[in-house]
């Protein structure tokens, strides 16, 4: 029964391997479950998490508010963080949508399920091995079937790791850069591969020797490029409007890379047209920046380019510091459990020997570009001085790409499915990382740090069974990879337990935490805004001690008066003596502790509510001025 079972299974995947139509259909509704699941499913159901994300909400909502859509403002102050193109997108969900958490976060959603399909596009075309092991026609089923496996494997690889579900599910602009900088690498590629209109391999491809196409042979540097590198293009200038020079910086630098090592730099610079594509560029990112420019002057530059990009990189900001490694546990964790491969994969590569790359036709060089996009990327943002887990997600879609060709070209390239050494000691290193995952998971309330918010974060976390939850996924995922490797064949099914047990993480750990979080640390602050928002008198001043949520901002639409620490209070009152706070109250939101420092005591105030440790007082303004100015320094007053 069973090998009859097994032989019908078998009968039914080689039918299915010959209908492209079947492959087809199979795709798309594989597309549509992977980006639903990560990108869609319960996107809008929490609210915004503090501090970026309601920044970013907030500046976009001015927009739609004072119709200025060159300067961003957060608080009444301009925010030259980031550029507008974010803001922009916010913006017209708002107006299409309305003022909610999924205009918010449907761009970063939908720049994140366009990687996802391009990825899997390109991997349909691109996803196989060298050409000496697929030159032969007589392998071209071989070759369909890893083009395939490929794409099936890639696209759900880049989609399902901590990295990209976070930062798509986050109204930020990490997400957005990262799309905009994979989809033009993705579509450099296109451009410099210059596929045939022929399904599968060009024939210039299956000759096993390299032909350039007569348009590749004499391109100007002023011709109109093709449209891939169109695109290349645009998109770029799109990733310059998201995050700025890093937008170009970036792919230009693997460029440079890729190029110079497969040598043909200077053949490729003039097929892609590198003036006219210029100007392409130049039409899309520039225009703002000058607009910009010319309205708010050095305060722009100064802001934008000297201090969010030039010191970022240069110098440690807000404390985002950390050793050289730091990216290392970075990609570990967060492209978990496909990570452990990575080494694997790229060893496969051999990328030690240019003469062989070099050999190989252009099609078949995705592998060693991938390399060199995930390589520099990763040392760009190690040589940065200031560092944060966010800044190296545009490397995920190539860490995805090489772990697909490597699983894509082991399923494949034999029919008795031999296990090498190398890859047997990556899957037991997958095994081991799960357990180690467990354990993390079951023992996580007692490695989380203290919240000031949420004083007994770890005892709710304990309570809501999540941490058992999280180890029993993977501790049963690894248990099973252990199990099917005692299976002669088995370990040809690891990439479907890896997946199964990351769809079960998502639907049954990571969406529930979410959750979690959303009502134990950002419920209150929403409960409080709209408090705020009954009792908040003509001309009332409202200030937040001590910490700074900016989603109060947003929730409550009301300017909020933050001073992170007492001193910022008392250089605010000492300016002028308080002369110019017209109301004859303050609410003030601040926590028990930091409300007893200002030497109020509850007789001076009215309390108005209190969610966990927030508390939202009314006081007249006249005991704010004499117990916070009579005790300055007379050199400060």
């Amino acid at each position: 029964m069973k090998l009859q079972a097994i032989a019908f299974v078998k009968k039914w995947w080689q039918s299915f391997e010959k209908d492209p139509r079947s492959c087809w259909i199979f795709s798309i509704l594989w597309l549509l479950l992977i980006n639903w699941l990560a990108f869609i499913w319960h996107l809008g159901s929490t609210g915004l998490v503090d501090e970026t994300e309601p920044l970013f909400a907030e500046a976009a909502r001015q927009m739609t508010v004072t119709g200025d859509w060159i300067t961003p403002y957060f608080d009444g102050n301009t925010r030259f963080d980031k550029p507008p193109l974010i803001y922009w997108l916010m913006a017209i969900g708002y107006n299409s949508i309305g003022v909610n958490e999924w205009a918010v976060r449907l761009p970063s959603a939908i720049a994140a399920i366009a990687l996802v399909v391009l990825g899997f596009y390109t991997l349909r075309h691109f996803g196989f091995a060298t050409a000496a092991s697929t030159k032969a026609t007589q392998q071209s089923e071989r070759l369909q079937r890893q083009l395939w496996l490929s794409a099936w494997i890639g696209a759900p690889l880049i989609a399902f790791n901590l990295h990209t579900i976070v930062w798509a599910r986050t109204g930020v602009s990490d997400m957005l850069l990262s799309s905009c900088i994979g989809m033009a690498l993705f579509c450099f590629f296109w451009g410099y591969s210059r596929k045939s209109k022929v399904e599968g391999l060009s024939p210039e491809f299956t000759s096993g020797v390299y032909k350039p196409h007569k348009s590749q042979k004499s391109k100007k540097l002023f011709s109109i490029p093709n449209r891939w590198y169109i695109s290349f293009y645009v998109l770029t200038g799109l990733a310059v409007l998201t995050k700025g020079p890093v937008g170009v910086v970036l792919p230009g630098l693997i460029i440079f890379a890729f190029l110079l090592y497969a040598g043909n730099f200077w053949t490729v610079l003039q097929e892609m047209s590198i003036i006219s594509g210029g100007l392409i560029f130049l039409a899309i990112a520039l225009p703002w920046y000058i607009l910009v420019t010319l309205k708010h002057g050095s305060a722009f530059i100064n802001s934008f380019f000297g201090y969010h990009n030039f010191q970022r990189f240069t110098d440690v900001v807000n404390g985002h510091e950390g050793p050289w490694y730091f990216y290392f546990p970075v990609v570990l964790g967060l492209f978990a459990p496909w990570s452990v491969y990575l080494p694997y994969a790229i060893a496969r590569l051999r990328f030690w020997k240019p003469s062989f790359w070099r050999k190989q036709p252009r099609q078949a060089q995705l592998g060693i570009f991938a390399f060199f996009w995930f390589v520099c990327i990763f040392i760009f943002f190690t040589i940065s001085v200031t560092k944060l887990p966010s800044y190296v997600l545009p490397l995920i879609p190539a860490a995805a790409i090489l772990v697909a060709l490597a699983w894509s070209e082991a399923l494949t390239r034999n029919q008795q499915f031999k296990l090498d050494r190398p890859l047997l000691v990556s899957i037991i290193a997958n095994v081991l990382f799960l357990i180690v995952l467990a354990f993390g998971f079951v023992f996580s309330p007692n490695l989380i740090g203290k919240d000031p918010a949420v004083p007994n974060l770890d005892e709710l976390l304990a309570q809501s069974g999540l941490p058992w939850r999280g180890g029993m996924i993977w501790g049963l995922t690894a248990l099973a990879i252990a199990l099917v490797l005692f299976k002669r064949k088995g370990w040809r099914w690891l990439v479907c337990i890896n997946l199964i047990g990351y769809i079960a993480f998502i639907s049954f750990l990571l969406i529930p935490t979410s959750f979690f979080i959303d009502q134990t640390r950002q419920l209150p602050l929403r409960e409080i805004s709209e408090t705020i928002v009954r009792v908040q008198q003509p001309a009332e001043e409202l200030w937040m001690i001590d910490f700074k949520k900016p989603s109060v901002v947003f929730y409550a639409r009301r300017g909020v008066h933050f001073f992170k620490h007492q001193k910022e209070l008392e250089a605010y009152l000492a300016r002028d003596g308080g002369t110019k706070i017209k109301s004859p109250t303050i609410l003030i939101l601040s926590r028990a502790k930091h409300i007893n420092r200002l030497g109020i005591q509850p007789k001076d105030y009215q309390q108005l509510d209190t969610k966990q440790a927030y508390q939202l007082i009314r006081v007249p303004t006249k005991v704010i001025l004499d117990r916070v100015i009579v005790r300055q320094p007379p050199e400060v007053i």
